[in-house]
């Protein structure tokens, strides 16, 4: 007998297109850290540190948290436009929006 409380969650290769985006995001996010970083935003650099690897790594679970956590960099009051280039910023929310609305395609 299966354990209900256990979720068997699909392995992430068993999405191309989702792992692709992921990888795609992860690419980006790594720049905007390295920008971060080199400009001396340690707030944005804490934030930013461990999205590449979750974008890159992380079950379908977990790429959904981390790229609406990546997402969420994009706030109305705060925003990580504010202090990064647009030539920056503007292909990782690109990358993020199109990886969301895969994963949220591959739900229904």
């Amino acid at each position: 007998m299966a354990d209900p409380a256990r979720t068997v969650v699909p392995a992430r290769h068993q999405y191309p297109v989702i792992d692709d985006l992921g990888l795609a995001a992860a690419r980006h996010a790594d720049r905007l850290l390295t920008a971060a970083r080199e400009r001396g935003h340690a707030r944005w650099t804490a934030y930013l540190e461990p999205l590449p690897d979750r974008l890159r790594d992380d079950d379908l679970r977990g790429l959904r948290a981390a790229a609406v956590r990546s997402r969420a960099a994009y706030g109305p009051k705060d925003s990580i436009r504010d202090v990064l280039p647009e030539e920056l910023t503007e292909p990782f929310l690109e990358s993020i929006d199109r990886l969301l609305r895969e994963i949220n395609r591959s739900r229904s």
